[in-house]
C-alpha cells in the first residue's frame, strides 16, 4: 500500500510548531514598536520566517473575489450564487446587478479536475463577466468527499456535463478549459446521438487533448511510456483517517504539484529568492505578486483514483475518442453525430502541456458538422496558460470567443425568421 500520503499528512503535523513559531517571529519583527523592525537585520529575519512558513503550509481553497464589473459604463456588483450541486462538484454563477445582465448569452466555463481548483482560472470569468451570463464548474477537493458518497470515474464526469447542459440550456455556450474538452465534447456527442434538445449552441474547446499523438508533449510521452499500471501504483493512495474521504484511493494534488514544479525547479526557486529580497529590500508590491500567484498555484485538490486512471488511460495511452473507440455507459462516443453544435477550438503556439494540433483535431473528427460552424484560432506568442488568461487572451482571443458565440445564439433565430 501507497503510505505517501500518511507521510505528507505527518510531515505537516510534525511541522506545526515551527510553522508557530516562525510566525510569532516575523509578527516580532514587524511590529512597528520594535527599535530592529525597519533594519536590514529585521526585514530579513522576517523574509525568512515568511518564506519557511508559505514554503511548508497547506494552502487552502483561493476564494474567486470578484466582487463587481462593469457592463457599458455601470459598475456594477457580483454576487456568487450555487446554481447546480452534486456531491462531486457544484456550479456557481456570477450574479450581476443589471437590469440588461439577463438578456446576455449564457456561458458555462467546465474548469479543468487536474489538481488545481475553478479559481485558477478567475481572470478568464473576469474577462466575459461585462458581456455574458457567467457560471463555471467548482469541482469538489476528493479528500473532502466521504466514501459513502460511492465512486466518481470519466463516465461520471461525462453524465455530470449532460445534466448541466440540460438544467442550463438549450440556448448555452460551453468552453472547456485544457483536461475537460475531452468529456465535453464526449458529452455533447452523445446528447447529439440521442436527438436531445439540450445540445448547446456552441463548445469553446482551449489547449484541450483531443488527440494526443499530435505534437506530442514531454507530459504525453511520459502516459504513454509509463502505461496506466505504473501510475496505478505509484501514484494512488488512500485519504488519511483525518479528512471526510478517508479510506477513499485518490491522486492526491499535492503528488500532482510536486511533478508541475519539478518540470520547472530553478524557476520556482528563483521566483521564492526574488521574493526574499524583494522582502528584505522593502518591496512590497512585488513580493505581493508573488504572494497571489503561488496562494493559487500551491492550493492543489485531490481527485479519484478512478477518474485519474480512466482518464490516462483513455485519453493519453489508448486514444480512443480519435480512434473513434470511446465509449460511455457501454455506447459509442460518435463524434460524427455532431450536427448542431458550433466549435471553436483555440490553442497556443507556446503549449507544452496540449501541443498544437491537439485541439484541431476537434474540427477534423467531425466531418458532419458545416464548416460555417467551425472556427480554429492559433494565438501566436503564449504557451498553456496564456490560452485563457493574460494580456493576450483578453485581447486577441477573447474577442474572437465573444463574437463566435452571438453568431451561433442568434442562429436559431435567424433560420426561424428566414423560414417564416
Amino acid at each position: 500500500m501507497n503510505f505517501s500520503y500518511v507521510w505528507y499528512d505527518t510531515a505537516h503535523w510534525l511541522l506545526s510548531p515551527a510553522r508557530a513559531a516562525s510566525d510569532f517571529t516575523k509578527h516580532f519583527f514587524d511590529n512597528p514598536d520594535n527599535p530592529l523592525t525597519n533594519t536590514p537585520y529585521g526585514r530579513t529575519v522576517s523574509a525568512a520566517c515568511e518564506l519557511f512558513e508559505r514554503t511548508t503550509r497547506r494552502y487552502g481553497k483561493p476564494a474567486f473575489n470578484l466582487p463587481t464589473t462593469v457592463i457599458g459604463n455601470e459598475e456594477v456588483a457580483v454576487t456568487e450564487r450555487i446554481v447546480w450541486d452534486r456531491p462531486f462538484c457544484r456550479v456557481i454563477s456570477f450574479e450581476r446587478d443589471h437590469a440588461g445582465a439577463k438578456e446576455q448569452p449564457k456561458l458555462l466555463i467546465v474548469a479543468p479536475m487536474s489538481g488545481h481548483y475553478a479559481t485558477l482560472l478567475r481572470g478568464t470569468v473576469e474577462t466575459f463577466l461585462p458581456t455574458h451570463q457567467v457560471m463555471i464548474t467548482d469541482w469538489i477537493d476528493a479528500r473532502m468527499v466521504p466514501l459513502a458518497e460511492g465512486a466518481f470515474d470519466l463516465d461520471d464526469y461525462i453524465d455530470y456535463l449532460k445534466d448541466m447542459f440540460r438544467t442550463f440550456g438549450p440556448d448555452l455556450s460551453v468552453m472547456a478549459v485544457c483536461q475537460p474538452a475531452v468529456p465535453v465534447i464526449a458529452a455533447i456527442a452523445r446528447l447529439e446521438a440521442e436527438n436531445d434538445p439540450a445540445v448547446p449552441r456552441s463548445m469553446i474547446l482551449m489547449g484541450g487533448p483531443i488527440d494526443t499523438r499530435r505534437s506530442p508533449t514531454a507530459v504525453n510521452r511520459l502516459a504513454e511510456e509509463r502505461g496506466i499500471e505504473w501510475f496505478r501504483q505509484h501514484c494512488i493512495t488512500k485519504v488519511p483517517p483525518s479528512h471526510p474521504g478517508f479510506w477513499r484511493d485518490v491522486y492526491p494534488g499535492f503528488q500532482q504539484l510536486s511533478g508541475f514544479m519539478a518540470m520547472n525547479i530553478d524557476r520556482h526557486l528563483t521566483a521564492h529568492y526574488e521574493m526574499f529580497n524583494h522582502l528584505v529590500d522593502g518591496d512590497g508590491d512585488s513580493a505581493e505578486k508573488h504572494r497571489e500567484f503561488y496562494d493559487e498555484y500551491l492550493a492543489v485538490m485531490d481527485l479519484t483514483a478512478e477518474f485519474y486512471l480512466q482518464t490516462i488511460e483513455t485519453v493519453f495511452v489508448n486514444h480512443e475518442l480519435p480512434k473513434g473507440e470511446m465509449m460511455h455507459r457501454d455506447e459509442p462516443v460518435d463524434l460524427m453525430a455532431i450536427r448542431r453544435c458550433a466549435i471553436m477550438a483555440v490553442e497556443g503556439e507556446r503549449d507544452d502541456i496540449s501541443g498544437v494540433g491537439q485541439t484541431l483535431a476537434a474540427l477534423d473528427l467531425t466531418p458532419n458538422l458545416s464548416s460555417d460552424k467551425k472556427l480554429y484560432h492559433l494565438q501566436a506568442g503564449v504557451g498553456h496558460y496564456g490560452v485563457f488568461n493574460g494580456s493576450r487572451f483578453r485581447a486577441q482571443i477573447a474577442p474572437r470567443i465573444v463574437e463566435f458565440i452571438e453568431n451561433h445564439s442568434r442562429e436559431p433565430a435567424r433560420k426561424a425568421s428566414s423560414r417564416a
